[in-house]
């Protein structure tokens, strides 16, 4: 037998019970290995699978019979990896890029900037536009909520405001997340 018998009766680290650890008298047997489909002995399907040189896996141990399949384990196992590095490679990895504003940004650095998010956005990426405060500038508040807003409704068919301005310390914050187009 190739699969790793587990001494202790417990269930494989993946919580698939092979071979001999399957506690169940009768099992049901499904595959693409086996000639005919039904419900075995646990002795007759462990016959089976070593007669083929593969191993007996518990898929389902709620099921009445327990069902069952022969396969490679190892094989098995090596596929379930290589499927969950694939998933995790192909998992979307949010980038986050920052704008930072004065409370007084003058009109031609608020296009420049809004140029960039506008970039930003479009190659998908989050964009986090701050205010910062210096020293007693932080009167301006006001003014830094009217500009983060006028830059969100400046972005509007390019990204949506995530949250709406909100003051943290000496900065005031606002997240843009960008529009996904449908294809």
């Amino acid at each position: 037998m190739q699969g790793r018998p587990n001494q202790n009766g417990k269930k494989d680290e993946d919580g698939l019970r092979i071979n001999e650890e399957i506690t169940a008298s009768q099992v049901r047997l499904v595959g693409d290995n086996i000639e005919e489909q039904g419900v075995y002995s646990i002795s007759q399907a462990i016959r089976l699978a070593d007669e083929l040189g593969l191993d007996l896996v518990e898929i389902s141990a709620k099921a009445d019979p327990p069902v069952c399949k022969i396969i490679d384990y190892q094989k098995y196992l090596y596929q379930q990896k290589k499927k969950a590095k694939e998933m995790k490679a192909n998992a979307a990895k949010v980038v986050i890029k920052e704008i930072r504003f004065g409370p007084n940004t003058d009109e031609h650095d608020f296009q420049f900037k809004l140029k960039h998010a506008q970039e930003f956005l479009q190659e998908g990426s989050k964009v986090k536009a701050s205010v910062f405060f210096k020293g007693r500038s932080i009167i301006y508040s006001d003014q830094g909520e009217k500009l983060l807003l006028r830059f969100a409704v400046e972005l509007e068919e390019f990204g949506r405001a995530e949250q709406m301005p909100k003051l943290e310390g000496k900065r005031m914050i606002m997240m843009i997340a960008p529009i996904v187009k449908k294809k």
